[in-house]
């Protein structure tokens, strides 16, 4: 049998006495589990023991849960601070704000700093210390249900010797009787008061033993009822403190840490704004407003000078072929000469100017004898010429202009006082010839007027691409049958 372990101060008796009770606590058990014993029961007791190791189940997973908060918070000042730090490397000396950032970087890191600090105190800490009571609670519940048990052995034990007290009494009488008969007559009596004496030393060590296992216990069995409750309601108060410390230090922080990214990015604002100007000057000026205004004709669907604006992507739709630029037209600023020769040779008087020296000097030698009448009539001719082709002139410019004006009013008159498509929106002049490739494209001629409708299914429209029907079509037919799609790009809303 292996040697059990001495230490200081331990006595062999005081070993084998931890051995009997072990045993006897093993027996108790056993005669309760076989129902052969009866067990001490408290249920108010055993319920606070079931609320005991729920709270202490809770509270180390909070304390589990909330250290790997901290471990996060710190990982991310980590990498906070790692980020800032490549800006500022990267920050050169003669940008702007390069001082306002450092000091920026640097309070933000004494900001995470903090925030970290502050949860340690406010929070694990409180949490450490709110845990640590539960190891020793826990050790003493143990302690009163082995006190229990040997209580519950004491009474049994006490119990037996009270109902065995006659039957042991038989038992020692017989062999006494003996005894009795082969010893003399003076050493009978002192026999019968050693068995007497023998029998009321067990009751009272069993009456003792049970005496002392009840102290103990309702000792422990007092204090554990007391505190057990007041441990279980103190929980409410520390999950408000705990989770109100980490809300408002995680407020704080977030305030703070706004400031600060609220300043940077000001700073990196005005770098941006110092950098532009730097590289563009007025010349960038310039250059927004020409973007802004070639984005303006985009929008407004015009057309550059170089040329057909590109197709629009369409999904759905096969790449139109590239049209012809738009043929040009006469400009009424055509020079003079331009538009003598659009009336031809016809139209050009006989114009016959000459100078006085061109006339035949009159034999007269004294110019008072000169025929006066004859030399006006020979100039008042090409005056009168001069003045009608001038009015010639005027005419054939505003029967042009007139020419271009009245089709147009013509037409708008004609079509305001025909009834629109249900679905009109608003109308287009074709600027491109566009030849369509599939059955649903509409075929236009540069001049067209288009009546633009909105689509039936909105999510069918295509971007770049407009749904309508030739004016001409709507007037004559009234028939929606040649509407399709075309092209936004080679035309311009009227």
């Amino acid at each position: 049998m292996a040697e059990l372990p001495m230490g200081k101060g331990v006595s062999a008796g005081k070993i084998a006495s931890n051995v009997q009770k072990k045993i006897t606590r093993a027996q108790e058990k056993v005669l309760q589990k076989l129902g052969k014993a009866d067990e001490t029961k408290d249920l108010a007791f055993e319920e606070g023991v079931i609320n005991f190791n729920k709270q202490l189940v809770e509270g180390t997973k909070l304390q589990k849960d909330l250290r790997a908060y901290l471990a996060a918070v710190k990982a991310m000042h980590e990498s906070s601070k790692h980020l800032y730090e490549c800006l500022d490397d990267m920050y050169e000396s003669d940008w702007y704000g390069k001082k306002d950032v450092d000091s920026l970087l640097e309070d933000s890191d004494l900001l995470w700093t903090d925030f970290h600090q502050k949860l340690v105190d406010h929070a694990l800490i409180s949490m450490d210390t709110y845990l640590g009571q539960f190891p020793d609670i826990k050790a003493r519940i143990a302690k009163r249900d082995r006190k229990l048990v040997d209580y519950d052995s004491a009474r049994h034990n006490y119990a037996a010797v009270n109902k065995g007290k006659k039957k042991e009494g038989i038992k020692i009488t017989k062999p006494a009787s003996l005894l009795e008969r082969a010893a003399p007559g003076w050493a009978q009596g002192i026999l019968s008061a050693h068995n007497v004496a023998q029998t009321n030393l067990t009751r009272s060590q069993a009456e003792e033993e049970l005496e002392r296992a009840q102290k103990v216990f309702e000792e422990i069995n007092i204090d554990l009822q007391e505190e057990l409750p007041s441990l279980w309601n103190s929980r409410v108060g520390f999950y408000v403190n705990t989770f109100q410390s980490v809300a408002g230090l995680e407020e704080k922080f977030h305030r703070e840490m706004g400031k600060i990214n609220q300043n940077l990015n000001d700073t990196l604002e005005k770098l941006e704004n110092q950098d532009m100007s730097r590289k563009t000057g007025s010349q960038g000026v310039r250059t927004s407003t020409a973007q802004k205004s070639d984005r303006t004709q985009d929008a407004n669907h015009t057309l550059s000078p170089g040329g057909p604006p590109a197709i629009p992507k369409s999904p759905s739709k096969l790449k139109p072929v590239v049209p012809p630029p738009p043929k040009v037209t006469p400009s009424m600023d055509m020079k003079q000469e331009n538009i003598i020769n659009l009336f031809g040779e016809a139209a050009t008087p006989n114009i016959s100017v000459t100078s006085p020296t061109q006339y035949d000097t009159p034999a007269t030698a004294n110019l008072l004898d000169m025929d006066l009448d004859s030399l006006q009539a020979a100039t008042t001719p090409a005056a009168q010429t001069w003045d009608s082709w001038e009015a010639t002139e005027k005419a054939a410019v505003t029967e042009e202009a007139l020419a271009e004006t009245e089709p147009a009013q013509a037409t708008t008159e004609s079509t305001e006082s025909v009834e629109m498509p249900e679905s009109f929106l608003f109308k287009v002049k074709t600027m491109h010839d566009y030849n369509a490739t599939d059955s649903d494209e509409l075929e236009l001629k540069a001049g067209d007027v288009v009546l633009v409708m909105s689509y039936e299914n909105p999510e069918e429209q295509d971007e770049g691409w407009l749904m309508g029907v030739r004016e001409s079509d709507w007037v004559q037919n009234k028939d929606l049958g040649k509407k399709g799609v075309f092209p936004e790009n080679f035309t311009q809303r009227m």
